[in-house]
């Protein structure tokens, strides 16, 4: 099993207060690894760890290594610009810019100087969409706002805007929770489908979304990592109680 992310005795604190616990797990390349757990038991917070989004708040703090390729990215002079541009993050409720469709894809590209032409620009922007299953919806209709998009199609476009710039790692915070079954269908088809090219790290509160979509989960309770297992031998054989309650539904 080939690495991209190490963790290592990771520890995260708002303040005083810790939130997350001694986390360590490997998160193998070009597989999709669910985190699970109930509300406020740090899967997203841990999440953000991986691509230092916590920085922007104060009072957070991190002990422990995050290792991808072999650097930790926590370590000083670490560029978390070119961090993020290689860990790139899509959140659960759809953000696209108020711009239109291909400016939403374009922007990324433009802003990290990473087209030589405009013809270079409109062959990865189609790229980006065509690889979020976009491209047969929206490519006639380009200049519009992405706000005319519908919330399934909008999330996707958010998931463009991250490919666009070339990411090893898609982070994903309940990329589906606020969608309708088809529209969820589709984001999971997809993440399905990026796995070829991308190592994904996915939120779900859906346990059937995790089965279905990820190859390794973790289950997270009260800020520890409680069990890390292939996903197949997690939701039927898992080797904790606390697990097997918590997947089959009695508590969270």
């Amino acid at each position: 099993m080939q690495s991209k992310i190490s963790i290592k005795d990771l520890d995260f604190f708002y303040g005083k207060a810790q939130a997350l616990y001694d986390i360590s797990l490997e998160i193998p390349e070009r597989e999709v690894v669910a985190f699970i757990g109930p509300s406020g038991c740090g899967k997203s917070t841990f999440l953000r760890t991986l691509n230092r989004m916590n920085d922007t708040i104060p009072i957070a703090s991190v002990k422990g290594q995050v290792i991808i390729d072999g650097k930790d990215i926590y370590a000083p002079g670490t560029d978390v610009v070119a961090l993020r541009r290689k860990v790139g993050m899509v959140f659960q409720k759809s953000n696209p810019f108020p711009k239109s469709i291909f400016e939403n894809v374009a922007y990324g590209i433009r802003i990290n100087g990473i087209h030589s032409s405009k013809e270079d620009m409109n062959n990865r922007v189609e790229k980006a969409l065509r690889d979020a299953a976009l491209w047969d919806e929206v490519k006639d209709r380009l200049s519009t706002s992405a706000f005319g998009l519908s919330g399934g199609q909008q999330q996707r476009l958010c998931i463009a805007r991250a490919l666009a710039v070339q990411p090893d790692v898609i982070l994903m915070d309940e990329p589906a929770s606020a969608l309708d079954p088809i529209a969820t269908q589709k984001i999971e088809e997809l993440v399905v489908e990026l796995k070829k090219n991308y190592t994904i790290v996915i939120v779900t509160h859906n346990m059937q979304q995790a089965a279905r979509v990820s190859d390794r989960t973790a289950f997270f309770m009260l800020g520890k990592l409680i069990e890390y297992n292939p996903t197949q031998k997690m939701f039927t054989n898992p080797n904790e109680k606390l697990t097997e309650d918590y997947i089959t539904g009695r508590f969270g």
